[in-house]
C-alpha cells in the first residue's frame, strides 16, 4: 500500500511534511508487513474533551489481519477494529490534525514523532533487537492479579453479575491489578509470606476498591489470617464500606472514621497511604516507621511544604523561576527526602511511576520495604543534610517526627 501523507492546513506543518510522511510511511510499512506491534498517539487535541490517548495494534478476526483501535478516555475505554485500508484511512485524519505524539514500536526499531505547538516536527528513530511479533489473538489472555470472578468487584461496581468488567471500571479495573502487583512483589521481598497473621491499614481508603482488593489477595490468595483496616475522613464512606464487608461476610475487614494524624498504630504490617495531601504523607511514613511497618506504600500529592522554603541557587535561578519547574522541583526535593529518611530508617526504598488512582498526573510511588539487617545509616543522613542545605530547607514534616 503507497503511504499518502495528508497536506495539513498548517503553514509551520506544511513545511515539515517531508518526516510527518516518512513516519506514516514507516507506519504503513510496518501495518503492512505486520512487523508493527503498537502504535501510540497521544497529545489529543480534537473535539471530544476527555479523550487521552489512541492505541492501535493488530489482532486477527476470523483468519484475517484488522487492527485494534483502542480509544482510551478519561473513565472507560472505546475498542473499533478496522481491515487495514480503513485504519491507514483513519490514521491520515488523526494524525496530526488531532494528535499531535505519536510513538510507533515495530519488530526492528522505535519511532518518536512530536509535534510542538509551533508546528516543528521531531522524528527520532532507533533501532530495536526485538524480533518477536505481537499477539494478534482477539481473545488472548492478559495477566491478572486479580480474579475477575471475585465477589468484591461486583459488589463494589467493578464487574457485573456476570463477571464481566464494565467498562466505565476499565481504568479502576487496572489500577486494581497494577496495585497487587506491586503490593505482591514486596510481600514477596518482605518476608510476610511466612507471617501466622498480619495487620494492614489503608490511610484514607475512599471507596476502599484498593482496600478491598488488599483483603482478597492476603485472606483469599495466600491464605493468611490478616486484619485490614480502612481509615477514612468521609463518615458516609465508612458506613457503605462496612455495609459492603457485612453483605460479603468478610472477616478481618473494617473501616474506621479518622485521619491518619490521629489513628493509633496497633501494630502495622502493611502501612498504605495514597494521594496523602502534602504532609499527611510524612504522618505516614512517620507511623509506618514507628510501629515498624515491613511494608510502607505511599502516592504523595499536593507538596506544599517545601516549595516556599527552597533558595534559589544562582545557577538554577533561571530555570525554577518558572512556576511549573519550581514546583516540579519542589516535588522532586520533597519525595527524595522521604526517601532518604526511609533508607536511614532501615527501609530499602524505591520511586517510581504508578499508575493514576484517580485519573490524575499525581501517580508516583513511594515503597519501602523494612530490611531484614540494619545497615550504617550515616551516609543517608549526610546526604539529606547536604540537600537541605543547598536549597536551604530549615524544616522537613517527615524529618521532625522522627526527631520527636
Amino acid at each position: 500500500m503507497t503511504a499518502t501523507y495528508p497536506t495539513s492546513s498548517d503553514s509551520s506543518i506544511t513545511a515539515n511534511n517531508a518526516e510527518l510522511q516518512r513516519f506514516f510511511t514507516l507506519l504503513v510499512q510496518a501495518m503492512s508487513d505486520n512487523s508493527l506491534q503498537r502504535l501510540l498517539l497521544s497529545k489529543y487535541q480534537g473535539p471530544e474533551t476527555d479523550l487521552q490517548r489512541l492505541v492501535v495494534s493488530p489482532v486477527k478476526i476470523k483468519s484475517a489481519l484488522h487492527w485494534r483501535f483502542v480509544w482510551q478516555y478519561q473513565t472507560n475505554h472505546q475498542t473499533h477494529n478496522y481491515p487495514l485500508p480503513d485504519a491507514v484511512n483513519l490514521l491520515s485524519e488523526l494524525l496530526p490534525a488531532q494528535f499531535k505524539a505519536g510513538q510507533l514500536s515495530t519488530t526492528a526499531s522505535e519511532v518518536q514523532l512530536t509535534i510542538s505547538k509551533k508546528g516543528k516536527v521531531l522524528l527520532n528513530i532507533k533501532k530495536t533487537t526485538n524480533q518477536q511479533q505481537a499477539d494478534t489473538r482477539h481473545n488472548r489472555q492478559k495477566q491478572r492479579f486479580v480474579e475477575q470472578s471475585r465477589p468484591f468487584l461486583t459488589a463494589l461496581g467493578v464487574t457485573d453479575q456476570q463477571g464481566q468488567v464494565i467498562p466505565a471500571m476499565a481504568n479502576k479495573w487496572k489500577q486494581i491489578n497494577k496495585f497487587i502487583e506491586v503490593l505482591q512483589s514486596a510481600v514477596r521481598d518482605s518476608g510476610l509470606l511466612q507471617a501466622t497473621q498480619l495487620h494492614v491499614a489503608d490511610f484514607g481508603s475512599g471507596k476502599a476498591y484498593l482496600t478491598f482488593a488488599m483483603h482478597d489477595y492476603f485472606c483469599h490468595t495466600l491464605g493468611l489470617k490478616a486484619q485490614i483496616t480502612g481509615v477514612e475522613l468521609r463518615q458516609n464512606l465508612v458506613d457503605l464500606c462496612n455495609e459492603t464487608a457485612a453483605g460479603l461476610n468478610l472477616a478481618g475487614l473494617h473501616f474506621e472514621q479518622g485521619d491518619v494524624k490521629h489513628f493509633k498504630a496497633r501494630g502495622i504490617n502493611v502501612m498504605v497511604a495514597l494521594h496523602a495531601c502534602d504532609i499527611a504523607t510524612d504522618y505516614a511514613i512517620n507511623m509506618g516507621i514507628r510501629t515498624g511497618a515491613e511494608i510502607i506504600m505511599c502516592s504523595p500529592c499536593c507538596h506544599k511544604e517545601i516549595r516556599p522554603q527552597i533558595r534559589l541557587p544562582d545557577v538554577m535561578a533561571p530555570m525554577l523561576v518558572h512556576g511549573i519547574h519550581l514546583g516540579q522541583e519542589a516535588e522532586m526535593v520533597t519525595d527524595s527526602l522521604r526517601a532518604l529518611l526511609l533508607e536511614a530508617h532501615g527501609y530499602q526504598t524505591k520511586v517510581f511511576e504508578f499508575i493514576s488512582l484517580e485519573h490524575t498526573s499525581k501517580n508516583k510511588m513511594i515503597l519501602a520495604t523494612k530490611r531484614k539487617k540494619p545497615l550504617d545509616n550515616s551516609e543517608a543522613l549526610q546526604q539529606i543534610a547536604a540537600i537541605k542545605q543547598f536549597y536551604g530547607i530549615k524544616q522537613q514534616c517527615l524529618e521532625q517526627l522522627l526527631l520527636s
